[in-house]
């Protein structure tokens, strides 16, 4: 992936939102998307914390429980917070609560599982 990935800004300014009688929809860019997923951790479970080369990450939580760790923050995340992952930047999720906790996950440019640069790992895993 070259460095054409998206900037947080430039991936949240297409982000749209429309507004009904009934509510509203966010939509999201879709276009570079390698993956659309939505993880769920366990409680106690924790994914590793890893980066990418060739892609960025956008993070929708939709459960409360999950800790989130990108490069050196950490915070408790609250469901509906829209997290975006730099390419290249560490980052990790973490379930703290007591039920299952989801999140949607975007991969923003080309991608595969075996992006996954391991810098610590639960499971011992490479």
């Amino acid at each position: 992936m070259s460095d054409k990935t998206p900037s947080e800004a430039g991936y949240r300014s297409r982000i749209v939102e429309d507004v009904r009688p009934w509510g509203k929809f966010r939509r999201f860019p879709h276009e570079e998307a390698g993956s659309i997923k939505i993880i769920t951790v366990e409680p106690g479970g924790r994914l590793s914390l890893q980066y990418h080369e060739g892609r960025a990450e956008f993070w929708v939580v939709l459960d409360p429980g999950l800790e989130i760790t990108v490069g050196e923050r950490v915070w408790a995340a609250v469901p509906n917070e829209e997290i975006f992952i730099p390419r290249r930047a560490p980052h990790r999720v973490r379930n703290a609560g007591q039920a299952p906790a989801r999140f949607m996950e975007i991969w923003i440019g080309d991608s595969a599982e075996s992006d996954i640069v391991r810098l610590s790992d639960d499971y011992s895993r490479k």
